[in-house]
């Protein structure tokens, strides 16, 4: 019987890519987290995306962090800017992101604030902070991770010299 049901299993996985549902919360992510579950559609830069959530398009922005400016029509870019933009391009571009809510659902300029994380549990404004991309920048009152994940992984990266924290 073991025999039979082991090619049903294989053709049951392929036929589903093996992938897990979309729904299902990654071993990584703190049991603590509430997850939206978003895919993401075009990195803006360091902060900022364009997501899909719940079918609508929306413009989103880390909480805790802020990263080098990118170029406008009023001003040039900042130093590090574009590595910033590719940094976060490198951990989220073209993927899917739990997205969790602190206090304040939007921005003054109505992007959704959330802290994101990846598949694997990490945090993506963390990550940024520790490869020396950003800089913490908290407007209570959401500072869920500020003491504990935000400020830590600052201090690791000016230490380092990592970033915009090197000469």
């Amino acid at each position: 019987m073991r025999l039979l049901l082991a090619p049903v299993a294989l053709v049951s996985c392929l036929a589903a890519a093996c992938l897990p549902a979309e729904d299902a919360d990654p071993v990584g992510i703190p049991e603590s987290v509430t997850c939206e579950w978003a895919a993401v559609l075009r990195v803006v830069d360091g902060d900022t995306l364009r997501v899909r959530l719940g079918g609508v398009e929306e413009r989103l922005r880390y909480i805790g962090i802020d990263t080098p400016e990118m170029q406008s029509d009023e001003r040039p870019a900042e130093p590090l800017a574009e590595e910033a933009r590719d940094f976060n391009a490198g951990l989220v571009d073209q993927g899917r992101l739990c997205l969790e809510k602190d206090v304040s659902d939007r921005d003054q300029y109505r992007r959704l604030l959330r802290y994101a994380w990846l598949d694997d549990g990490r945090m993506v404004n963390e990550e940024l902070l520790e490869a020396g991309m950003a800089r913490v920048v908290t407007f209570p009152p959401d500072v869920k991770y500020h003491d504990a994940r935000l400020l830590p992984a600052q201090r690791a990266a000016s230490r380092a010299g990592l970033g915009i924290w090197s000469d």
